[in-house]
């Protein structure tokens, strides 16, 4: 029997999305990030939501603790998982998973929306074409590639018989493809919820299932209150390509 309970967080509050809001606000083409997108760090707002989050940890009853921690290797999810475990008091191994890190998006990476529409005006039509979900930018990912890597992690976490309950630190658009595999969405119903609900840095998702039972079952979406509680901002701030989506076809709020 493998895992039972899916623990699933944004990562706090990046410089990356701080960058990328200041992009939209003024027009920009390019969003200024400060590194590599595996190398973007959390913004102060950030660190004090990924502490939120520990100290949410720690006050859980102990059955409702996770046993194990699944990370994406990008600093951003990575520092969240590590600092929320420290303030928790949880002595808990962080796997890195790199099918877990954020979506590549290729050629078009950096860029806002007007930047992809004014450098590279066939991928935006492609895009528009194809939708969100299939839309693959050259040298990129779509969603449905995404959707390849959560059902390999899901196949590992069922297949160990340690680990009941698995706090994973993520991305957005990852943590949407999560609830799409797992819940049996189809593409227009994936991108509903992420065109209504943007998902919030450092917020909790669970998805639970009974023991030896094939199907999860959503428990909890984006709830903040641990942050909120804790008089900490609650941001949902874009990721740097969120621009990158086509309005005919869906949400402006996922990689």
């Amino acid at each position: 029997m493998g895992a039972t309970e899916l623990i699933l967080v944004r990562h706090g509050e990046s410089l990356g999305n701080v960058a990328a809001a200041e992009a939209r606000q003024s027009g920009a083409e390019v969003i200024d990030v400060p590194a590599r997108d595996a190398d973007v760090d959390l913004s102060p707002t950030g660190v004090e939501q990924a502490q939120a989050l520990g100290r949410w940890l720690r006050e859980r009853p102990g059955a409702e603790r996770p046993d194990a921690v699944w990370s994406s290797p990008f600093r951003r999810a990575h520092d969240t998982a590590r600092t929320a475990l420290d303030v928790a008091g949880l002595d808990l191994p962080v796997r890195l998973d790199e099918r877990l890190r954020d979506r590549d998006l290729g050629i078009t990476d950096t860029l806002t929306d007007a930047g992809v529409r004014n450098r590279y005006p066939e991928e935006a039509e492609r895009r528009e074409w194809l939708g969100k979900f299939y839309y693959r930018p050259s040298g990129g990912e779509s969603w449905a590639d995404i959707a390849l890597r959560v059902r390999s992690v899901l196949a590992d976490l069922e297949r160990q018989r340690r680990h009941r309950r698995v706090l994973i630190t993520c991305h957005d658009a990852v943590l949407l493809v999560f609830r799409y595999v797992c819940e049996g969405m189809d593409e227009a119903t994936v991108l509903d919820v992420g065109r209504t609900s943007t998902v919030r840095n450092a917020a909790v998702t669970r998805l639970v299932r009974e023991e030896d039972a094939d199907t999860w079952t959503l428990a909890e979406f984006n709830a903040a209150d641990h942050l909120r509680d804790r008089g900490v901002p609650v941001t949902a701030q874009h990721s740097p390509s969120d621009e990158q989506v086509p309005s005919e076809h869906g949400a402006g709020d996922a990689r």
